[in-house]
């Protein structure tokens, strides 16, 4: 039987394969350049304007719609539409709501902007998922090169953050304007995306899986809730990281605030493909506890950082997110593939560890975040910056303690012990 095309033969399938990688590889660049336009000085703008006190608000849709989006729209409407029609009619819709944000960025349009906002991340948020769907789906058995086009997304994001700092956009509402134009391109690029089918309901019911009713059985491991109880607590910090970051940066006096902030997706990247080997190689408490104990230190870093002499301190905080990130987060997923997957239930899991990470913790850190920065003056000094830091260094530091003593497993395996 001829092979011909079948992928048996490499001569003929691979340049197949090779133009399919870099039509996903483009799907991720737009995917996560849409995102990265904005949310990175997202903070420094509001404070340029004079809505710095509903930072915390803005920050906090993402969580909410991560819950409300994948619920509604990604496990529920992707059984009706195929998965590259959803990413047409989500980003193009998406597109015309980012066009109109920049007018209402404003002191008299605020709550208005934070509620629009929460509306084009609930169409946002699922279009992540979706994009991973049809990556994974069309790559079929050759996964193994799905972390080179997840890649894409990260150098997106990096490249949003080059451009909005190289254009002078750091500070200005415009920066919705950029995502707008890339997120209309990726809707109409998404009409020529692989067509792969809707998800086929599962055993049990569409109600059984969205309350992951499967995955929460996982916690009668006391290994895994512990892992996920620290998960949740670690990203309280990290929503401040992300909310706070970029009006910090700023306020020291650095210019380039997008580009300047990339310098963390790059270092994201660098691990990100090690990250397989260095689970192979020191298990999994080793390096969840070297990401928290990344976090506890990066934020110590802001506290001590200024525009002069320890202008140091600032870069190498930011240069730290590939640790903070990857260590903890790259290889939680990894530990709870392994938990899971024995029992068949690896997507209801890594939707939970979705949910209490990206939903529950950072929901929280916005909010907490909130509060602290109400606390500053209206234009905040130096000083006063480094008293806000000092407070997710101290718990960031705490949670690392607690893991510690309470996390036990076979470091090789990842297994209870």
């Amino acid at each position: 039987m001829s092979t011909a095309g079948t992928g048996v033969s490499g001569a003929v399938a691979q340049p197949v394969s090779a133009m399919l990688t870099g039509r996903l590889s483009a799907l991720m660049f737009m995917q996560f350049f849409v995102w990265g336009a904005w949310n990175v000085t997202l903070g420094l703008v509001m404070q340029t304007v004079g809505i710095g006190s509903l930072i915390g608000n803005a920050f906090s849709v993402g969580p909410i719609a991560s819950i409300a989006g994948s619920f509604l729209l990604g496990m529920a409407a992707a059984r009706y539409l195929s998965p590259r029609m959803l990413m047409v009619i989500l980003h193009l819709i998406g597109g015309v709501i980012l066009f109109f944000l920049p007018s209402l960025v404003t002191p008299e349009h605020g709550d208005t902007f934070v509620w629009l906002l929460l509306g084009y991340m609930i169409l946002y948020m699922p279009t992540v998922g979706l994009a991973n769907t049809i990556a994974l789906k069309s790559l079929d058995d050759r996964v193994d090169r799905f972390p080179f086009v997840r890649a894409f997304g990260t150098l997106g994001w990096i490249a949003a953050g080059l451009i909005i700092g190289w254009a002078g956009l750091s500070a200005s509402p415009q920066i919705f304007q950029v995502a707008a134009v890339v997120s209309i391109v990726l809707g109409l690029y998404s009409f020529t995306l692989p067509k792969v089918a809707p998800d086929t309901p599962p055993e049990g019911g569409l109600i059984k899986q969205i309350l992951c009713v499967d995955a929460f059985g996982l916690m009668r491991q006391r290994s895994f809730l512990v892992f996920i109880l620290c998960a949740t607590l670690i990203s309280i910090p990290l929503a401040m990281y992300y909310a706070y970051a970029s009006a910090y940066v700023g306020s020291v006096g650095i210019q380039n605030v997008g580009g300047t902030l990339a310098i963390g997706q790059m270092s994201e990247l660098l691990f990100m493909f090690s990250m397989p080997w260095l689970y192979r190689r020191f298990g999994v408490k080793p390096l969840l506890l070297v990401g928290m104990i990344a976090w506890a230190l990066r934020y110590a870093l802001f506290a001590i950082g200024d525009g002069g002499s320890s202008l140091w301190a600032i870069y190498s905080g930011v240069a730290l997110h590939g640790v903070c990130y990857d260590f903890f987060f790259v290889a939680g997923a990894i530990y709870t593939g392994t938990i899971a997957s024995p029992k068949g239930v690896n997507a209801q899991a890594q939707g939970m560890l979705t949910l209490f990470t990206y939903g529950v913790g950072m929901l929280l850190g916005s909010q907490i975040g909130a509060l602290l920065y109400a606390q500053l003056p209206a234009s905040p000094s130096i000083a006063d910056w480094h008293g806000m830091w000092w407070y997710p260094a101290i718990a960031a530091a705490l949670i690392a303690i607690l893991f510690q003593f309470t996390f036990r497993v076979d470091n090789k395996t990842g297994a209870p012990a």
